[in-house]
């Protein structure tokens, strides 16, 4: 059995949660709803939940706010949130799950599942990525973490070299020939890396505009990459590059 918290200032989100984990989660017990983050504080440190269903946007101390206070974080976290556009740009850096509210009971139920396969606690480089991105939130960020198969990964940006659409999950191209496929749709990715420099080329192609090496001239064209891969460039997205290009890079 899962030992959850509800973190929440508003008591009618705290009680309709409790309620679809009582009816749809029968893996997750509530142990504790808080409406306020210094009594949560105190019950996490008495009670040590293995799950907290966490509010972002809570007066006096928001969720992030929260997190900071603790010497470590030895639980799972799935966010709670009503739309907010920095919030979650953070939280997808991280790959610390989140549910937008109101809560989807589909959606509910493969957050939980998530926790029960995974077991693993967020790490370290996980919260400081969260926090970094926070507190500096149109500052690009030199790593991101990203879910694959076989677990998380902490992935250095300028090592990407392109990203590949593959079905529901994207293929990256890193430097020294190494490969990953992650967990992550290409639009997903994109919108991840749209604050480096990276463009969408086509559709089945985001690559690191710092990676090319030449773009040589066609219909839709194709570019020569650092590691010595050819992509094509799409009809419609051959002017967008072409401005994204610095000026001294060579065409043929």
């Amino acid at each position: 059995m899962i030992k959850a918290m509800i973190i929440d200032d508003e008591p009618y989100c705290c009680e309709s949660l409790a309620i679809l984990l009582e009816e749809y989660c029968p893996e997750v017990a509530v142990t504790g709803i808080f409406n306020d983050g210094t009594d949560a504080l105190i019950a996490i440190r008495k009670q040590a939940p293995d799950l907290i269903f966490l509010d972002v946007e809570m007066p006096k101390m928001n969720g992030f706010d929260m997190l900071k206070q603790l010497p470590a974080v030895n639980f799972e976290i799935i966010f709670t949130t009503s739309y907010d556009q920095y919030a979650l740009k953070a939280i997808r850096f991280s790959a610390i799950d989140y549910l937008l509210k109101p809560i989807d009971i589909d959606e509910l139920q493969n957050a939980v599942q998530k926790v029960i396969r995974r077991s693993q606690k967020p790490i370290a480089a996980q919260l400081e990525i969260l926090m970094q991105k926070i507190q500096k939130p149109s500052a690009p960020i030199s790593k991101i973490a990203l879910p694959t198969m076989e677990g998380l990964q902490m992935v250095a940006v300028d090592t990407i070299i392109s990203c590949e659409s593959d079905s529901n999950y994207t293929r990256l191209h890193l430097k020294n020939n190494r490969k990953m496929v992650v967990c992550r749709n290409l639009k997903d990715m994109e919108e991840l890396l749209e604050e480096h420099s990276f463009a969408r080329v086509h559709r089945c192609y985001l690559v690191n505009l710092n990676e090319v090496e030449k773009f040589v001239k066609g219909e839709g064209g194709y570019l020569i990459m650092s590691d010595g891969s050819s992509i094509d460039v799409s009809r419609n997205k051959k002017e967008f590059l072409l401005k994204k290009l610095s000026p001294n890079r060579n065409e043929h």
